[in-house]
């Protein structure tokens, strides 16, 4: 059983900072690519930001420049620090790992969400 666990949501000013964190634990071979996604009321889920195991990163153009996306493969852990935040940045953000299992097959998951919301 794979898990995906966040952390580092809360209610944050209008210019302030958030760090989000997103550890998956269980039992695998390895992870693939890594990311944040967001999801506002009464829109559909989009990419945030998008870590893979080699190369570089990519980002929505939304948060180009304001936010980073960092992993730390020794721990199985993302990071998402987020700056010069904006009330459009509210939304459920939720991790996403594509997770290499021990039999090879290689199946996405995602973590439960984490409230941010920026007020103005």
């Amino acid at each position: 059983q794979v898990q995906l666990v966040e952390s580092g949501g809360g209610l944050v000013q209008a210019g302030g900072s958030l760090r989000l964190s997103c550890a998956v634990s269980g039992s695998f071979f390895s992870i693939n690519a890594m990311g944040w996604y967001r999801q506002a009321p009464g829109n559909e889920r989009e990419l945030v930001a998008i870590i893979p195991s080699g190369g570089s990163t990519n980002y929505a153009d939304s948060v180009k420049g304001r936010f980073t996306i960092s992993r730390d493969n020794a721990k199985n852990t993302v990071f998402l620090q987020m700056n010069s935040l904006k009330p459009e940045d509210t939304a459920v953000y939720y991790c996403n790992a594509d997770v290499i299992r021990i039999s090879g097959k290689v199946q996405k998951y995602w973590g439960q969400g984490t409230q941010v919301t920026v007020s103005s």
